[in-house]
């Protein structure tokens, strides 16, 4: 019902290989990419070379977050190097609906990311056509912040929207997502949780390779909703 997605951002990039396939190990459920530009976001990440040299050590879900603009010049880079969710901003695009047209033709997900002030009503017009919907609950480029509180009533929203349509549709956050409130997200309505800092930082503070305990102890409070 529940999925963990640790985002690389936060992980040890001299050691990526071993960093993802020890969150796996773990119990994670998807490896989550996030690709920024220093143009649509401040900051400047890792493009398609660095996914396809990580798609041969895992058999996980590795979900493309693009925080670039344009996008749809990139995506066929991203399919061919192994993605099989892509996601992207409904700011980034010129034509929404062609974007997730090309996702879905190079044999991806489609995913559509809300930042905290983006309105949600480009779901009225694409919502059948999506695999998944991110919901950020921090402003995109850097990991490490905190949780935007406004984030849950966006949850709700969105969940509300997803059940009525009959679809199945992940709904994932990203943002702020630590042991202590990962349940209230789940009870706003999230399936799926970006955790970067959270995973990535406990394995840091303890022992680099291990992450079983913190995605345990993710997983626990998960159990209580």
């Amino acid at each position: 019902m529940y999925r963990i997605a640790p985002s690389i951002l936060s992980a040890n990039f001299a050691k990526l290989g071993e960093e993802i396939t020890n969150v796996i190990d773990a119990g994670a459920d998807i490896i989550h990419f996030d690709v920024m530009d220093n143009h649509y976001v401040p900051n400047l990440t890792i493009g398609p070379l660095v996914c396809e040299a990580i798609r041969p050590l895992t058999d996980a879900m590795i979900d493309v977050h693009l925080m670039v603009e344009p996008v749809d010049r990139i995506v066929p880079d991203f399919a061919k190097a192994g993605a099989n969710i892509i996601s992207f901003h409904p700011e980034a695009s010129r034509h929404i609906d062609r974007t997730i047209g090309l996702i879905k033709d190079q044999g991806c997900k489609a995913g559509l990311v809300f930042n905290p002030a983006t309105p949600l009503h480009y779901l009225d017009h694409v919502l059948d056509k999506l695999d998944l919907i991110l919901i950020m609950s921090v402003n995109p480029g850097f990991g490490g912040q905190a949780f935007i509180p406004e984030a849950l009533n966006k949850l709700k929203a969105v969940r509300k929207r997803i059940d009525e349509s009959g679809k199945t549709i992940l709904l994932e956050i990203d943002g702020g997502v630590k042991v202590d409130n990962i349940a209230e997200i789940a009870r706003a309505g999230a399936d799926t949780f970006v955790a970067g800092s959270a995973i990535y930082g406990a394995g840091k503070d303890s022992d680099p390779h291990r992450y079983d305990t913190i995605v345990s102890a993710l997983r626990a409070e998960l159990s209580k909703v």
